[in-house]
């Protein structure tokens, strides 16, 4: 049975690592910004433009479908991820110059975090996907499958398990819960003063998407363009058309 399920998740990953042939750029940054910009520990979220990307995005009800962890090796090696057909390995950003991003910095990382954070990263290289998630993830490829908003998260942890197997936001969810940083944790209010204190429950990394990095109020939203120096006063705009005063009627 393992040996079959193998062999349908296979071929699922290679339907669903097709092009949709439908996809909006409106927040690509130019490749030479993008990486002056990023730090090791950064998490890269990436809008996909294939079809296990619909999926993610209709389950997470979000824009960013994957994820990686730029660790700023050389040669090419910027990134971490997890694909879905090669598993765990190295990516240039490159792969994804002509995509919608977003960079989510954590903050306040000791350097030592930050060597144990992408030190699990690159000990991870070589893990396959875990393709029985793939499966799950092909039934809420129907136009309008029936999945309360409430059990979507929940949808996205039913894969095997197994700890040799990775999913792109769950691999990097992990590398932060060993070094102790939250992602978005739950919170439950202190027995012993519930007015003023918290007390952090750290979800299993199996119920992250890449959402939750945006999401997260301890990752800082990073745009590349703001960082570099934006003054609107320099934009050159196409000449407006007329515009007609508003009238007076109501």
């Amino acid at each position: 049975m393992n040996r079959l399920t193998a062999g349908l998740g296979r071929a699922l990953a290679h339907y669903l690592e097709k092009q949709t042939g439908r996809y909006a750029q409106f927040s690509v940054t130019p490749q030479d910004m993008l990486r002056r910009c990023l730090r090791p520990g950064d998490v890269l979220l990436i809008e996909g433009d294939r079809r296990i990307s619909a999926a993610i995005k209709y389950l997470t009800v979000s824009t960013w479908s994957h994820a990686a962890l730029y660790v700023g090796d050389k040669d090419g090696c910027d990134l971490i991820e997890a694909d879905l057909r090669h598993g765990v390995r190295y990516a240039s950003l490159e792969d994804y110059g002509h995509l919608n991003s977003r960079i989510c910095r954590p903050v306040g990382l000791a350097p030592g975090d930050i060597d144990r954070l992408t030190g699990f990263m690159r000990s991870s290289i070589g893990k396959t996907y875990d393709l029985k998630n793939v499966i799950d993830l092909a039934r809420y490829l129907l136009p309008q499958p029936p999945v309360p908003k409430r059990w979507r998260r929940r949808l996205l942890a039913l894969g095997s398990g197994d700890p040799t197997r990775a999913i792109c936001s769950t691999l990097i969810a992990e590398a932060f819960e060993r070094i102790g940083y939250p992602v978005l944790p739950e919170t439950y209010p202190d027995p012993d003063d519930p007015a003023r204190r918290e007390i952090l429950h750290i979800r299993h990394h199996s119920l992250y998407a890449p959402r939750d990095f945006d999401l997260s109020p301890y990752f800082a939203v990073v745009k590349p363009t703001i960082e570099a120096g934006f003054d609107y006063r320099a934009l050159r705009w196409d000449k407006p058309a007329a515009i007609s005063p508003p009238s007076d009627r109501a």
